[in-house]
């Protein structure tokens, strides 16, 4: 464990843990609707909780996602949760939500109609936003490459931004992400230390901010052999994807008495 790791968990109360979801606390599967947190995912932020450290998912994905991937998550005390990229905010049980985008209806359609001839090619409805996977076609990046034109015109016609991830587009609301929801949970816990743990591209944003936040930022890799290069050279600690995540929390966990 890093010096900066162990100073942390000499003062929990001051320390936030921050994570994203798919990749980092959930594998990445085939099938989004499939991609169950961690088995031990709950317990290692229950114990985390339990030391004093303040907790926090910041993710892509909506809050009902998270809650029914993540057995026992809504248990943990203290964790709050931002979804769609801090656009839904969950904690002590209660959501709060914007109403949706006007463009994200008709993109939702256009998306649609794309990939109904595509081989692979899926649709995730995130309410807010609206995503095209291409993990299933026979070639990802290529099927990728060549919807990503069309998507980019949908996005522009409706006022929405494409966000690109691995073999995946997302259609987005403008200027959201996670770095703003980052900034917002350090705001609101008043950490001077973060730990933040991601996986993808759309992690960069959170790291970007916490470089340039007031703390002292901590930022760990989940890896796997599809972690983009810029993720990977972003972080101060590499661990191997979910299994190394939670360990490493758990780890985090544990009275410096108990040493």
């Amino acid at each position: 464990m890093t010096d900066v790791l162990l100073a942390a968990r000499a003062d929990p109360t001051s320390t936030l843990v921050a994570l994203d979801f798919d990749g980092t606390l959930a594998p990445i599967v085939s099938d989004p609707a499939r991609a169950f947190a961690h088995p031990d995912a709950a317990t290692a932020l229950g114990e985390l909780a339990a030391a004093g450290f303040r907790t926090a998912i910041v993710t892509g994905r909506p809050i009902r996602d998270v809650l029914g991937l993540g057995a026992g998550l809504a248990e943990v005390p203290g964790l709050v949760i931002y979804g769609h990229y801090g656009l839904e905010k969950w904690r002590d049980g209660r959501v709060s939500t914007p109403d949706e985008h006007p463009g994200v209806e008709p993109a939702r359609r256009a998306v649609r109609e794309l990939a109904v001839s595509r081989d692979g090619v899926t649709i995730e409805d995130k309410g807010h936003s609206v995503a095209v996977h291409t993990r299933n076609a026979p070639d990802a990046a290529a099927a990728l490459a060549e919807l990503r034109p069309a998507v980019e015109a949908i996005g522009a016609e409706h006022n929405l931004e494409v966000v690109p991830g691995r073999f995946v587009l997302e259609l987005r609301p403008a200027g959201i992400d996670k770095g703003a929801a980052l900034r917002e949970v350090v705001t609101d816990t008043s950490a001077r230390t973060v730990v933040f743990a991601g996986d993808d591209l759309g992690d960069l944003p959170a790291i970007a901010a916490l470089r340039a936040l007031p703390v002292t930022g901590i930022v760990v890799c989940s890896d796997s052999a599809e972690t983009p290069a810029d993720l990977r050279a972003a972080a101060d600690i590499v661990v191997d994807g979910p299994d190394g995540v939670v360990a490493l929390l758990r780890e985090l966990a544990v009275p410096t008495t108990a040493h």
